[in-house]
């Protein structure tokens, strides 16, 4: 019997655009104007929502903020990777001492990933605070790891996956084995 996969809209691009928007303000509204704030999306989907999360913050907050993608590969401690060496190549001179940080993802699952990325933030210095945003809370944590700005929570079953369509028009899928 041959497995197929079943792939059903979760969310709308005017849904997705909607979520974002909100997430903005908050994020906004908790940082104070955002003086101290620094975007940081994570490869691949999350660096891309990160790109749109940051314009309507600057749109927000009538002001500009520096963004990057920090690659949390080499930070993972579920692939057979060696540890980082001593240069930091994926945020080249960037101190993040003293700055309000907002991670930025698609989907919440684990928590792997956002562990991962602890460990990466602060290889550039203590942060005055470190904020997580998804589009996707999922749940299943094996971390003790909880989103400061979530666009859903969707619960789902251990063996769906959610798939983010992180550009312009925006969609969540989720996708089912059957």
């Amino acid at each position: 019997m041959e497995e197929t996969l079943k792939r059903t809209l979760l969310f709308s691009s005017r849904q997705v655009e909607r979520m974002l928007d909100r997430m903005a303000y908050e994020v906004v509204e908790r940082n104070r104007g955002g003086e101290q704030l620094v975007v940081l999306g994570i490869p691949r989907k999350g660096a891309l929502l990160a790109e749109a999360l940051w314009k309507l913050l600057e749109e927000a907050a009538g002001r500009s903020f520096p963004r990057h993608v920090l690659d949390v590969t080499p930070y993972r401690d579920d692939r057979p990777l060696p540890p980082p060496a001593g240069s930091a190549e994926d945020v080249p001179r960037l101190s993040l001492a003293g700055k309000d940080v907002l991670l930025v993802d698609d989907v919440l699952f684990t928590g792997r990933t956002v562990r991962a990325a602890l460990d990466a933030v602060v290889r550039y210095g203590r942060p005055r605070s470190i904020q997580l945003a998804v589009l996707v809370d999922r749940g299943h944590r094996e971390y003790p790891i909880c989103p400061d700005y979530v666009g859903r929570k969707v619960p789902t079953k251990y063996s769906e996956h959610i798939e983010v369509v992180p550009t312009p028009p925006f969609a969540v899928y989720v996708l089912e084995r059957t």
